[in-house]
This record gives C-alpha cells, structure tokens and sequence, in this order.
C-alpha cells in the first residue's frame, strides 16, 4: 500500500490528496528508473564514438613477396669462342636486363662475356653454345639425327621476335634461340611456369645485339 503523507500541501489549500500523491510517486519512479539506463547508453554509446579505434593487426607477409634469392655464382661452363662469336656474345651479354621479371641477376662462376643466370633457382643465359639450331627430317627407322638438329616435326615459337626451339631435359626446360648467327641457349628451372614467357625481356636483347642468321627454320621469324 502507499504510504499516505500528512504534510500540509504547499500552496497551503489543505491536506495532499492520497490518491494523487501516489500517483504522481510512480510516475517519478518510472520516470527515474527508465532516465537512468538510457542515460548510461547514451553516455557509453559517447565515450565508443569518442575513444580511439583499436591499433589494426600488423599485416602479414604477402603471398606475392619476393622470397631471399641466393647470391652465390651459378655454376656454367665457359667453352672457349672463335673470334667472332665471342664479339657477339659479349655484345648481347651487356644487353641483357638486370632482372627478369622478378628473378635478380647473379654472378657465374666462369664466362661472365658469354653466361648469366637470374633467381634462385636459376634461370641461365649461355650464348655461342653448341646446340641443335636445325630443323631436320626424320631418320630413317634406327637411324639418329645430325648434329646440330632437331625435327622439322618440333614446334618453334617467336617471341618478340626471336625464334625459340623448345626441349626438355629433367627439370629444366631449355629454349634455344634458332634464327640467330649464334646460338643461344636459356634454361628455364620447372619451377618457372610457362617458361616461353622468361624469354621475352632476353629476346629483346638477342634482338638488339646479335644479327639473324642467314636462314632459319620454317615457322621462324626474325
């Protein structure tokens, strides 16, 4: 029950009404008990918008970062040149690029006028090599093919203007260049893919430095 007031009421006119007394001590209440957990929203929902965000997370490696490469000389032979291949080879090796896409250049151990090597694992340059440059015909059944010939069967590819005979061996991928006065080869690591598209930046600079040959093999185009 309502406790009933026996206060004078203020304006002095007589006794407070019970009834409205009570009343109007609910709805104070009411009013207190819904002003007080809106008003401490109100005040958290201030101090969120206010306070600092939380530091983001530090971002993690990019899966498309560079990986260290190995800086050590890469291993390659250095056959001894007639005087004019090696004029040529040293001539296409101050053309080529710094970088092959993201593969780095690296020291070789023998050869630096005729030999360069990119990425880790290498990717290799190797120019005045001796190497099928050819298109032959079949042998006949037993028979082998010429030195210096690969089948006029193969596919050869131009890229950028150089023309490339593909070939396998173990892991590696070896294009060489067969519409040139010398050749050159490039060995392409498996874990390249889609290795004709190593060969576009040295195309440019077999292109620039070492002249086509006479005749090339059909498909070619220099």
């Amino acid at each position: 029950m309502d406790e009933i007031s026996s206060s004078p009421a203020r304006d002095g006119s007589g006794p407070a009404q019970p009834g409205r007394d009570g009343s109007t001590r609910r709805a104070a209440l009411w009013a207190t008990l819904i002003a007080v957990p809106v008003t401490v929203a109100v005040a958290g929902f201030t101090f969120a918008k206010l306070s600092p965000a939380e530091p983001a997370a530090a971002p993690g490696p990019s899966a498309s970062a560079a990986r260290p490469q190995s800086t050590a000389p890469v291993a390659l032979p250095a056959p001894a040149l007639a005087q004019r291949p090696a004029v040529v080879c040293r001539a296409l090796t101050s053309q080529l690029p710094d970088s092959v896409r993201e593969l780095r250049q690296r020291p070789v151990t023998a050869g630096p006028e005729q030999n360069a090597a990119y990425g880790d694992p290498a990717l290799t340059v190797a120019c005045g090599v001796d190497a099928p440059v050819k298109a032959c015909p079949s042998p006949a059944a037993g028979g082998t093919l010429p030195a210096g010939c690969f089948l006029d069967t193969d596919e050869v590819w131009a890229v950028n203007k150089v023309c490339w005979h593909p070939s396998e061996e173990g892991d590696v991928t070896v294009l060489t260049a067969v519409d040139r006065e010398v050749p050159i080869q490039v060995r392409v690591p498996r874990a390249y893919a889609q290795p004709l598209q190593w060969v576009a930046p040295i195309s440019d600079a077999i292109v620039a430095a070492v002249p086509s040959a006479k005749s090339a093999p059909s498909g070619c185009s220099a």
